[in-house]
């Protein structure tokens, strides 16, 4: 192999090595997003289902899976339409 043949598999590593590197970091980016929504909900419904079971109305979302999953990719949307979806059972 040539000078030019080595130049040119490494400068094809390095780019390959940057393009994993910003590829992670996204993948990190997402997964710490998606976990500190997950957590805020989590708290917030918490707090928000003891507040109302102490003013006797009936509507609690559950802390599962399913809740988990909604909060975390949707955030306050999520359990915004979660708790919408509990109102409309009472009407």
């Amino acid at each position: 192999m040539g000078n030019t043949e080595i130049g040119i598999l490494v400068i094809a590593g390095v780019c390959t090595l940057v393009l994993v590197i910003g590829i992670l970091k996204k993948r990190a980016q997402i997964l710490l997003n998606f976990a500190v929504r997950a957590a805020v909900c989590l708290i917030l419904s918490y707090f928000l289902d003891t507040f109302l079971a102490s003013r006797g109305i009936p509507v609690s979302v559950g802390l599962n899976l399913i809740s988990l999953l909604t909060f975390g990719t949707l955030g306050f949307y999520g359990m915004a339409a979660l708790y919408g979806i509990l109102f409309l059972g009472l009407l």
